[in-house]
């Protein structure tokens, strides 16, 4: 009886052991698999209860706006409504919800872990696809929202570090903005807002952190086929989070805004009625990005004819940023985020002597 005890006490064991092994084995792909099914959950509760496109994003009367002041002394900034606004992007950008579900980065992710779900009533026609190109997907969608122009979208798969700072460079900053758009006149940030936190309470902690957020002015240069001269006014802003995505934002605001154009004659004027960047990281050097736009140049010009050139110009500057991000030691990308790690790490400094007790 004794003997028989053991032999079953050490088949006990064996089995257990083998269990234990199996369900070992078996983490990783459990934890993939519960991964994507999180991604897959978020992004369709995402859509499911976007209030996309149902109120507007400022409101024209006074005392429904919400305000921060700008670092000019006196100027208010009329804030969106953050809640509409990102709905709006993340109907159309799948990987604008990826990134803000904070699931879809690292190996495998981007446009590898991307849920395509859009509302049914959003119909995109493909223009381009191509694997093997860096862009290798155009769509668009026509007369978006009855409001005209198509709605156009990029998506790009890039080499080297996700950077979204330094990615708005090549729309906020003139000089590599002109380096691919050249009927570029003039980009300038008039009225940053005075406090980022200001900000991120408004958006009740739901879009990542603010790191940049302002009003900004675009002019444009008479193109060659008889386009005057343009003007913008726009609310854009950068949104990082923690796993390394980023989106850059913008919306144009409304005539009651104009008080806060520059001074000088007024041009015809232009609206980016949509526009989102989204940049996932896919490894440590390498990132996905989608370019979301419905531009209206104004005035009588048909779309037909505009949309091909908002076309090339955006494709176009995937074109120039890739050298850009792909550069390595020594280049300018490199150099910033060198200077950019000391920084963080004073700032952890600081904190550790500040707040240790």
């Amino acid at each position: 009886k004794c003997t028989g005890g053991k032999e079953q006490r050490s088949q006990r064991t064996i089995s257990i052991t083998t269990l234990a092994t199996m369900a070992m084995e078996s983490a990783n792909v459990v934890v993939y698999t519960q991964r994507r099914v999180r991604s897959c959950l978020l992004s369709l509760l995402l859509v499911s209860t976007s209030s996309a496109f149902t109120s507007p994003i400022f409101q024209e009367t006074v005392t429904l706006q919400r305000t921060a002041p700008s670092k000019t002394n006196g100027v208010e900034i009329e804030l969106p409504n953050f809640e509409e606004l990102f709905g709006r992007i993340q109907d159309v950008s799948p990987l604008a919800r990826l990134a803000i579900s904070g699931a879809g980065s690292g190996i495998g992710g981007g446009f590898g872990a991307v849920d395509d779900s859009t509302p049914a009533d959003l119909k995109w026609k493909n223009i381009k696809r191509s694997k093997r190109d860096m862009v290798h997907d155009i769509s668009k969608i026509d007369n978006f929202q009855n409001l005209g122009p198509p709605l156009l979208r990029w998506r790009a798969s890039m080499k080297g570090p996700c950077h979204g700072l330094m990615f708005a460079d090549f729309i906020m900053n003139v000089e590599k903005r002109q380096a691919w758009d050249p009927q570029i006149e003039n980009v300038v940030e008039l009225y940053p807002i005075y406090d980022l936190d200001t900000a991120n309470i408004a958006m009740l902690g739901k879009y990542g952190d603010c790191q940049k957020l302002g009003v900004g002015y675009t002019l444009t240069k008479a193109h060659p086929i008889g386009i005057s001269p343009r003007e913008q006014l726009t609310l854009c802003g950068i949104q990082n989070f923690d796993d390394g995505s980023a989106l850059i934002w913008g919306t144009e605001l409304e005539d009651w805004h104009d008080h806060l154009l520059p001074a000088g004659e007024r041009l015809t004027r232009a609206k980016s009625h949509l526009f989102s960047i989204a940049l996932v990281p896919t490894g440590d050097d390498s990132f996905d990005a989608e370019y979301v736009l419905q531009l209206d140049f104004g005035g009588n010009l048909p779309h037909w004819m505009t949309a091909p050139l908002v076309l090339d110009s955006v494709k176009g500057m995937f074109g120039v940023a890739q050298p850009f991000f792909n550069a390595g030691e020594g280049s300018e990308l490199h150099e910033y985020l060198k200077e950019e790690k000391v920084r963080e790490n004073s700032f952890e400094d600081r904190n550790s002597i500040l707040f240790t007790p």
